[in-house]
């Protein structure tokens, strides 16, 4: 007669939007082995994007951040999840599954998912105090103590991230200065076409800016920095913010002989390369993306839940399918919303439905280099975002998508 094959014991690590809802994707589609969610924060899991908003906007009280976490430990128990929190992974054996804890201890496990995702870019700046990262919920707790000061805050990097913590600043009456060596830093995030307006957005609001400059120093301390330019200028500020993107949480994995560049390099089915029974999800893994032909790490909150449910499902009920991503983004710019899906072909082109300026809504429809819509960006058009985002799937045109759009007017 043959043994009953044992439960198996998978372990997530990283408490992240990634893995805690990879731990409830198991449970709610019937997984009865053993589940353990290790994080290296002490906190209960939470979603990141109240950081840069509600949070710093002084709209939630730092101490009162109920509205953010992902789960709650009764909750957790409740689904028969081990949690360790507060002790971060620092080694992995693949030939012996066991993962290794700061605290000296292993973890034994069958299957592993990497969703320690991403941490920021250190700052090259580093006075005796004054600056400030935001990554984490600890971040946000001390820079929103400095914001509530209202005094002269810089901003290094004109990102989302960067200019989020701008219209927060704004907002509690700091004076506010964006700084980037690009000259239109935006771009990058929704393309020229109406990069400009969102720029003049912050300006209206009173966010000063130094666009095609560098920082060569930040001197002194919190309350009196000066952050010298490589223009020569020196701005004078109370608090400093960098935000110059970010790196993949991987340090912990060399040597594991999972294949590393930029994130943990998986296959389509988000599979670690180079091992078995490993997967990577969220800001830490870089997959082949099928519609951009290359590999990708995205860090965006959509992502992260997505590949969360694939993995999930490829666990409990071995399904085998190609990771689809959504591609779907969203910023919050004072009362602008901003959302993006796909993404943009270099080598195609942008059509540019209504008028920012005129009624202060339009949707950019991105063609790849054979005219098929690839992505769109919309700002304060929720209706043309869900239209783009309906045809897409289908391959349509970008003058037929775009034509589509133009109805809505």
């Amino acid at each position: 007669m043959l043994e009953a094959a044992q439960p198996r014991h998978v372990v997530v690590i990283g408490a992240s939007l990634a893995g805690i809802r990879t731990v409830q994707g198991l449970r709610s589609l019937g997984f009865d082995g053993r589940l353990t969610l290790i994080g290296a924060e002490s906190e209960l899991p939470y979603d990141r994007p109240p950081l840069s908003k509600q949070l710093l906007a002084g709209e939630w009280s730092p101490d009162a951040v109920d509205g953010i976490r992902l789960g709650t430990r009764t909750e957790l128990d409740a689904q028969d999840v081990a949690l360790r929190l507060g002790v971060a992974a620092v080694g992995l054996d693949t030939d012996s599954r066991q993962v290794h804890l700061a605290d000296g201890t292993a973890m034994s496990y069958d299957v592993l998912v990497v969703a320690t995702g991403a941490a920021a870019r250190p700052s090259p700046w580093r006075p005796v105090s004054g600056v400030f990262q935001l990554r984490t919920l600890a971040d946000a707790r001390a820079l929103t103590g400095r914001l509530a000061l209202g005094e002269p805050v810089v901003i290094v990097g004109g990102g989302f991230i960067g200019t989020e913590v701008a219209a927060a600043a704004i907002g509690r009456g700091c004076p506010v200065t964006v700084v980037d060596p690009l000259p239109e830093p935006m771009a990058r995030l929704v393309g020229p076409e109406i990069a400009g307006s969102l720029v003049e957005l912050h300006r209206r609001h009173g966010v000063q800016t130094r666009f095609g400059t560098g920082v060569v120093a930040i001197k002194g301390r919190a309350g009196a920095l000066t952050v010298e330019l490589d223009s020569g200028e020196r701005l004078i500020a109370s608090t400093a913010v960098v935000g110059i993107g970010s790196v993949p949480a991987t340090d912990w994995l060399e040597g594991s002989g999972i294949e590393l560049d930029n994130g943990v390099i998986t296959d389509g089915f988000l599979r670690a390369v180079g091992v078995q029974d490993v997967y990577a999800i969220g800001d830490v893994a870089r997959w082949p993306h099928m519609g951009r032909g290359t590999e990708v790490r995205a860090e965006h909150w959509t992502n992260a839940g997505d590949q969360a449910r694939h993995v999930a499902s490829a666990i409990a009920k071995g399904v085998e399918e190609v990771y689809q991503p959504s591609d779907y983004v969203w910023s919050d710019q004072y009362d602008w919303k901003v959302n993006a899906v796909g993404w943009r072909d270099p080598a195609g082109r942008s059509i540019v439905v209504g008028d920012l300026e005129a009624d202060g809504r339009a949707a950019v429809i991105h063609a790849d280099a054979q005219g098929i819509t690839c992505g769109a960006v919309t700002v304060n058009w929720v209706r043309a975002l869900n239209q783009a985002r309906r045809q897409l799937p289908s391959g349509p045109s970008a003058e037929s998508v775009a034509d589509t759009v133009r109805q809505l007017l």
